[in-house]
């Protein structure tokens, strides 16, 4: 039995509010159960130096932690004056799973930021940062198209991620944080919305996995992939 009560390949409870930031180009807070991340999207007409007079565009992220998102103060990353590791880490897995989905030729020479901010962490936070973070780059793509600025979408598939692993023997999806800190086995799964994978990161925490629990991982990860399309679409309608 799972801690909370879901069968084995049961998401948990998931939301994606859109616009709420004033400001932002795009904007949503997605939950997955008590995963809480506020995405917002920003253009701007200018690239990185290593792409200027390309044409093409830029898809990037940073990622962060509020102090309280988890259950003792973290200290702001900012005030030590640098970023750990696996914020590093995470956030260019965001910007580089987002830029899968991207026709940059027919985005222009343009770069669109994608800020993910945890509010609340309970596991699966870049999973989520990259879900939400898709529907943030939508509704901005969304207003570039309605200003006339674009004129082919740029925007080829949804990205979506789940992680997926294996918990006291068993292969789960979408793993919480007891089950994460648990888990014999954890995984990331990354995917478009037409099933095509861009991303997989898997790791034995204590316990090495077969190839059968390699595929019923995978198998997994294809449910919860195509369930948070859905709900990503129905947010952007």
């Amino acid at each position: 039995m799972r801690p909370s009560g879901r069968s084995l390949n049961e998401m948990r409870p998931v939301s994606i509010e859109t616009n709420v930031t004033k400001h932002a180009e795009g904007s949503c807070l997605i939950k997955m159960g008590d995963t809480h991340v506020l995405c917002t999207a920003t253009i701007e007409d200018r690239v990185p130096p290593f792409i200027k007079g390309s044409g093409l565009g830029w898809v990037t992220a940073e990622y962060g932690m509020l102090p309280r998102s988890t259950s003792s103060r973290m200290r702001r990353e900012a005030a030590s004056g640098k970023q750990g590791g696996r914020t590093v880490e995470i956030q260019r897995l965001i910007g580089r799973a987002l830029r899968a989905g991207v026709d940059r030729v027919a985005m222009g020479e343009r770069q669109i930021t994608i800020d993910c901010d945890v509010i609340q962490a309970d596991g699966g936070t870049r999973c989520a940062s990259i879900t939400g973070g898709w529907v943030a780059l939508r509704l901005a793509v969304n207003k570039l198209i309605k200003a006339g600025d674009i004129i082919t979408d740029p925007l080829i598939s949804p990205v979506a991620a789940v992680s997926c692993g294996i918990y006291a023997g068993q292969p789960v999806l979408d793993l919480d944080y007891p089950e994460d800190s648990e888990a014999g086995v954890d995984g990331n799964f990354i995917m478009l919305g037409n099933g095509q994978m861009v991303e997989t990161q898997m790791s034995a925490e204590g316990a090495t996995y077969s190839r059968d629990q390699m595929n019923q991982l995978l198998d997994l990860a294809d449910k919860g992939i195509a369930e948070l399309v859905a709900l990503q679409l129905d947010a952007t309608k």
